[in-house]
């Protein structure tokens, strides 16, 4: 038996070293730091955008509980009055929102009713991704 014939299938079967395999790591690590940022950015921006259709929709819903009633539900009786009528009050005709879960943020939070507000019949609000007042980004609060 010949030892060099042997020897090239030898290296041909033990795959990869050590070395090739980290460089293949860090090279993918480097990709994902590029295109990381910009896909997660725009998860953010598609949650705020998410919340500004749902704070549409709910406004809409709040308009015909307006022309139902004769009024706006109260800060007291809050978006829930949307789902089940309040304690006294005539005509009312839903629900207007079938779904309680429709009536919370992309981020599982309750949206923030008032009314009345300072400035319009109402403030419609999610306080972003951080659930704090104010912030840029995916942390800006989405108001109607």
């Amino acid at each position: 038996m010949n030892p060099t014939r042997s020897l090239p299938v030898a290296r041909a079967a033990r795959g990869f070293t050590l070395i090739e395999l980290v460089m293949v790591l860090v090279i993918i690590g480097v990709i994902l730091s590029m295109v990381g940022p910009r896909i997660f950015g725009n998860v953010g921006r598609a949650n705020s955008e998410i919340a500004k259709t749902k704070i549409a929709n709910i406004g809409g819903q709040l308009e015909l509980f307006k022309l139902d009633v004769g009024r706006y539900p109260t800060t007291q009786e809050g978006l829930a009055a949307l789902v089940t009528a309040p304690a006294g009050v005539a005509n009312w005709n839903g629900p207007y929102i079938r779904d309680p879960k429709d009536l919370k943020d992309p981020w599982t939070r309750d949206f923030i009713y008032r009314s009345p507000a300072e400035k319009a019949p109402y403030d419609l609000l999610s306080l972003g991704a951080d659930g704090k007042e104010g912030g840029d980004g995916e942390n800006r609060d989405v108001r109607n």
